[in-house]
């Protein structure tokens, strides 16, 4: 795997909440696989050569895919201006809206959950807004 020592430091503490306090329940294995995938994908973004679990790889097979529909929905922000965290955040939760492995109410709030712990002050409205324009548009 990776050392969590190479993360940056707020990914570091993203580590020791998973394991202390989840957003749901204390052990609400669907969240803290989120979270760890979404940390992978935040480090892939810098790092292309790290290994990566079964949910980060399923995003980053699919990302052209899921970047054109964060193109088509966020159409005021370009993908480079959109904060890192948000755009991890999006692109885990357009890759499980793809595969279709929950419903996409559980996705889209999971999402939004983890945008109001990990991102910005407008990152739960940003990841929101996008991901409700993408949900009606698919």
């Amino acid at each position: 795997m990776w050392s969590k020592k190479a993360l940056p430091r707020s990914l570091q503490n993203l580590w020791k909440k998973v394991k202390r306090k989840p957003v749901k329940t204390r052990d609400d294995p669907r969240h803290r696989r989120r979270v760890k995938a979404l940390a992978e994908l935040f480090s892939w973004g810098f790092e292309k050569h790290k290994r990566l679990g079964k949910l980060a790889k399923a995003t980053i097979k699919r990302l052209v895919a899921i970047d054109q529909i964060i193109r088509t929905c966020a159409t005021e922000w370009p993908i480079e201006k959109i904060n890192r965290v948000d755009l991890a955040i999006l692109r885990l939760a357009l890759a499980e809206l793809t595969m279709k492995t929950a419903p996409k109410k559980v996705i889209i709030d999971e999402a939004i959950e983890l945008a109001k712990e990990y991102g910005s002050d407008a990152s739960a409205g940003f990841v929101n807004g996008v991901l409700g324009t993408a949900v009606q548009k698919m």
